[in-house]
């Protein structure tokens, strides 16, 4: 973070008595010596070049090659978080980092690797449940918005703007564009950064999408709210914790799987 120190110079000022005047005795002028011997006020103090802090350098831009092994390090991270780790739980898969590039690990991973699953299994169903107490009031809530069906699976379908024409079925391929997050707004999908609609069959998806998107039109935007147990049950995805309620913004291009928008 960059800081600017502001410098605030003090200034005394001597304080001068004020000669007095009897009105019995013509006034007298003062002896030159007082002049020099008078009290002056103090110089105003200056930082000095060396002690004035300045801003950091900006950081230097990465290469793609930088930018890839920087990827890298947030593919790995997405998949530990099926392992719901806390901060000092992160820090020493840091350490296990660097000491493995050391030639020095702390452990023997022939030892504790083959444990690793079975931590796996117990923290997944641990964040699982964390998930489902998050999801239960945002799947209240979001069923209680103003043009919100809950369907009897429950999926919450609300539509953002209609479409026009037909509807698919769940044997056709479909065209969109569509936006995933979490409860809380973390993102984890979005084909307009990717600069590319997805195109799949409508029964090859998340049981939420074949449902939601059957009731959609041509052109029309629509969000769905997906329970769990309509989308990744609590297995989870790399970047989905396990028994994530996931909420879905979906664009509807095309029907079929021929030329469109």
């Amino acid at each position: 973070m960059r800081r600017v120190l502001i410098f605030l110079p003090a200034f005394l000022w001597a304080q001068t008595p004020t000669p007095t005047t009897s009105p019995a005795q013509p006034a007298q002028s003062k002896p030159a010596a007082a002049a020099s011997t008078a009290p002056k006020p103090a110089a105003a103090k200056t930082a000095s070049p060396s002690a004035v802090k300045r801003p950091a350098p900006a950081p230097k831009p990465m290469t793609d090659e930088e930018k890839i092994i920087y990827a890298l390090g947030l593919s790995m991270y997405r998949s530990l978080g099926q392992l719901d780790l806390s901060a000092a739980e992160l820090d020493l898969v840091k350490k296990a980092l660097t000491d493995a590039a050391a030639g020095k690990p702390a452990v023997d991973i022939q030892t504790w690797g083959p444990k690793i699953q079975e931590l796996a299994g117990s923290r997944a169903a641990r964040a699982a449940e964390k998930q489902k107490a998050l999801s239960a009031a945002f799947l209240s809530k979001a069923a209680g918005e103003v043009g919100a069906q809950k369907t009897e699976s429950g999926l919450v379908y609300r539509e953002l703007r209609p479409g026009a024409g037909e509807s698919p079925k769940a044997t056709d391929t479909v065209k969109v564009n569509y936006r995933g997050t979490l409860v809380d707004g973390t993102e984890f999908d979005n084909s307009y950064k990717r600069g590319e609609p997805a195109q799949f069959a409508l029964n090859g998806v998340i049981k939420c999408w074949t449902e939601g998107v059957q009731k959609m039109k041509v052109g029309g935007k629509s969000q769905l709210v997906c329970p769990a147990d309509l989308a990744y049950g609590d297995g989870g995805r790399p970047g989905i914790p396990g028994g994530a309620t996931l909420v879905f913004e979906i664009e509807l291009l095309q029907i079929g799987d021929g030329p469109g928008k």
